[in-house]
Parts: C-alpha cells; sequence; structure tokens
C-alpha cells in the first residue's frame, strides 16, 4: 500500500514537472502568448478525453444534472480566469518565482475563510501565510527581470487560484467528484474562450505566429494537452490515496523539483535577493503542510 502511494506520488511529480516546463517552452520559448487558444485547445482536448475516459470506464463520473452544472458555474469562471491570468504570467517569469507568487495564494484563501468561517488561527499557519505574503510582496523588488505586465497577471491568477480552493472546498450544492468538476470546467473554459479569442486578437495574431507550421509548436501543442489531461488523472489519483498533508508533500516536492531543474532548460538571471524570497515561500508553504497536520491531531 505504501509503496503504491509513493509511485503515485512519483508518477504526479512527473507529469507535473514535464507539464510546467512544456508549457513554459511554448509561452516563453517559442513565445506562442495567445492564452485564449492555447488554453482553449488545452480544455478542449482534456475535455473530449475525460468524456471517452467515462464512456470506456476508465474513470468514474455520473450524470451531472444541469442544476448541479449550473450552480458550479462560479467555480468555473474562477477556473478560467486561473489558466487565462496563469498563463499569461508563466509566459513572462521565470518558473520558480511563478511559483512563489502562486503560493500567495494560500494568503487569499485565508482571509476568505477568516470571513467565511472565522476560525479560530493556528500560530504555524499565520506564520506560514505571513512567510509566502512577504517573499510575493518583495520578490518583483529583487528580480532582475522583472516585467510589470507579468506579475499583474500573476495577482490575478493568484487571486482565482486562491478564491478556486475555497469555493470548491465549501461546494456543499451538489455531490460532483473532482472530475465531475473539472468536465465543467473544460466545457465552460472551451466556450468562453472560444468566444474571447476574437475580440481579444489572438485568433489574427496566431495566425501570424513565425512558427506555426513548425514540427516543434505541434509537438508541444499535442504534448500540453496530453500532460495536462494526465496531470488532473494522476492529481485525482493522488489526492484519493493519501491525507491532505501527504498530498501537500508531494506537491511541495513536485515545485522544488521543477524549481531545481528549470535552469538547465531555461535561461534565468536571478540573484541572491530574488532566490531568498522563493526559499522563504516555499518555507512557509512547508510550514503550511505542518500545520495542517497539526489541526488533525
Amino acid at each position: 500500500m505504501q509503496c503504491r502511494r509513493h509511485i503515485a506520488g512519483l508518477a504526479f511529480t512527473a507529469v507535473f514537472v514535464v507539464s510546467y516546463f512544456t508549457n513554459k517552452f511554448i509561452l516563453s520559448v517559442l513565445k506562442f502568448t495567445y492564452p485564449t487558444l492555447f488554453q482553449g485547445w488545452q480544455t478542449f482536448i482534456g475535455s473530449v478525453l475525460l468524456l471517452l475516459s467515462g464512456k470506456f470506464g476508465w474513470v468514474e463520473m455520473s450524470r451531472i444534472s444541469r442544476s448541479a452544472a449550473l450552480s458550479w458555474l462560479p467555480g468555473s469562471l474562477l477556473f478560467v480566469g486561473n489558466i487565462y491570468a496563469g498563463s499569461r504570467a508563466l509566459s513572462l517569469i521565470d518558473i520558480p518565482f511563478f511559483f512563489t507568487i502562486q503560493n500567495s495564494s494560500h494568503v487569499v484563501s485565508y482571509v476568505l475563510l477568516k470571513v467565511v468561517k472565522r476560525e479560530k488561527t493556528q500560530w504555524l499557519k499565520l506564520i506560514s501565510i505571513c512567510f509566502m505574503l512577504l517573499s510575493a510582496i518583495n520578490l518583483p523588488i529583487h528580480d532582475p527581470q522583472f516585467d510589470h505586465s507579468g506579475y499583474l497577471w500573476a495577482v490575478g491568477h493568484l487571486l482565482c487560484v486562491g478564491a478556486y480552493r475555497v469555493f470548491q472546498g465549501h461546494y456543499t450544492s451538489s455531490h460532483l467528484s473532482d472530475l465531475e468538476q473539472h468536465f465543467i470546467n473544460y466545457l465552460f473554459s472551451v466556450l468562453l474562450l472560444t468566444i474571447a479569442a476574437h475580440p481579444t486578437g489572438d485568433l489574427t495574431g496566431a495566425l501570424e505566429f513565425p512558427s506555426l507550421q513548425a514540427y516543434s509548436f505541434h509537438c508541444g501543442c499535442c504534448a500540453s494537452a496530453l500532460l495536462g489531461f494526465l496531470l488532473l488523472l494522476a492529481t485525482v489519483k493522488l489526492k484519493s490515496g493519501c491525507s491532505l498533508e501527504h498530498f501537500g508533500v508531494w506537491i511541495l516536492f513536485s515545485k522544488i523539483t521543477a524549481m531545481c531543474l528549470s535552469p538547465f532548460l531555461f535561461h534565468m538571471d536571478m540573484k541572491a535577493s530574488s532566490l531568498i524570497c522563493v526559499v522563504i515561500s516555499h518555507v512557509g508553504e512547508a510550514l503550511l503542510v505542518l500545520s495542517k497536520r497539526d489541526s488533525l491531531l
């Protein structure tokens, strides 16, 4: 049993790292910065693969009622904001810095939960939140390649991620599984991003994209869509087979692995002060994982 959990965790880490690297390659190296098309493609393929997997019985998915789908739409709207803003931010920010800003989404979740539930504050959790918040605030100051628009998109991304986490954790209107929630997310994303492709200028811009006929671009797009689907399956599998604490440990491990390997694949300019921000943020994430364990004791 323990061996199976480790295999599931390592599989999750491998897919997580390769998925982020593939997206970073398309967004930053090839510079395909048209998120309505890129994310629309990923969610379209994800919805098709998820539907086929359900039809063939490879994953468990029940029939989704109209009322359940409608009640989940706020979550889907946050999901679209998450992937759109995240795509914009990742194209302009190095992976370690992206994760550091993304970690501060826990600050958003913490504030929203305080408003909704008014829970008693754990000191360890409060310290971890402070670490992640201070790191995110100071990082732009010490980023040698600071990009104003990149960090603005990153703020939009973290707000959507934090709000989505709270909405998903307190959604009680109907009993939708994680896969069913994501299927609704995918369908809503395809619809919304398709509508937005022309008004945002992404459609006309993509037609003039220099690498549109390049083999590397075609392979990268196919790989990104498949990896996104596999990451969803790996995430659901890992969450179902381990505790919330261990799931958090695997996410942290995956992020650290990606950050350590990214300098070997992508050009990065990092100062000691910016590295300290990255380290403190992920120390804060580790403390947050520990606080979850303490809350269960």
